[in-house]
């Protein structure tokens, strides 16, 4: 059985992929440049926003 990756990552499991800190990863959320949703009281972010996001950085560095 295979495990697929999940559609909505926890601000921990970001933090981990993007190796930043809990206040820059809440912040690239305040600002919008990372896509959130609350889902009750609790903050997902959707895995293919940290894929947009990360090559958004890549594009603007080259």
């Amino acid at each position: 059985m295979t495990t697929a990756a999940p559609e909505l990552l926890t601000v921990p499991e970001v933090m981990e992929l993007l190796r930043l800190g809990r206040s820059t990863v809440y912040d690239l959320i305040l600002s919008r440049r990372l896509v959130s949703i609350t889902i009750g009281r609790a903050r997902r972010i959707p895995a293919d926003a940290v894929r947009r996001f990360i090559d958004h950085e890549i594009g603007e560095a080259s």
